[in-house]
């Protein structure tokens, strides 16, 4: 493992690992071994495996305080897709990720224009939407703006929520069908969307 570099920002990286159960252990038992170094300064850092969107042998990372990359043995990455992402209003102060059930990452392209609007529409959503159903938004992150995101005039947001299960997550799926409600307004401003789901393991 590489000597570890503090960074400001959050760090989220797809890792696509090789094949094989060693694989992931090893992966997992690095980025175990690397958290513990983030016990005390304030730092983050959650390993998700994957369920439904992602590949067999993809796993997600996010990180805060620590260089996620530097938390891969060597022959275990095959390829890393990262982005430097800054929170929006959430996560909340002290928010933790929760135990059990799914955490669903949801990627949006909106139009770079709109993204205060998108922020708040998403914000004013959330406050009927987390009392209807088991579930949590644990954040909402901006992706650093990219020479092709500023070309096109677009700007690509991150939404990791937590579900009790798959279950309430297709539940959860109603309001979005109401075309007065915020989540279709917000759908106005949205180029494309994308949604993967996962299970926290650290």
């Amino acid at each position: 493992m590489h000597e570890l570099r503090v960074v400001s920002d959050f760090q989220y990286c797809v890792f696509e690992i090789a094949r094989g159960r060693e694989a992931w252990t090893a992966l997992s038992a690095s980025v175990r071994e690397g958290s513990k170094s983030l016990s005390t300064s304030g730092g983050m850092v959650a390993l998700f495996a994957p369920q439904l969107g992602f590949a067999s042998n993809e796993a997600a990372v996010l990180a805060r305080g620590i260089d996620a990359k530097h938390l891969t043995p060597a022959g275990v990455v095959l390829r890393v897709q990262e982005d430097t992402l800054s929170a929006t209003v959430r996560p909340r102060e002290g928010q933790r990720l929760r135990e059990g059930g799914i955490y669903v990452h949801r990627w949006f392209t909106i139009d770079g224009c709109h993204l205060a609007d998108f922020i708040d529409l998403s914000e004013r959503a959330w406050a009927g939407f987390e009392g209807s159903y088991d579930t949590e938004i644990f954040g909402l992150f901006a992706a650093q703006e990219s020479a092709s995101d500023a070309l096109a005039g677009a700007r690509r947001l991150l939404l990791l929520t937590w579900y009790g299960d798959h279950g309430v997550w297709k539940a959860s799926r109603e309001p979005t069908r109401d075309a007065a409600s915020l989540f279709a307004q917000r759908h106005l401003l949205t180029r494309m969307t994308i949604g993967r789901s996962s299970v926290r393991v650290l």
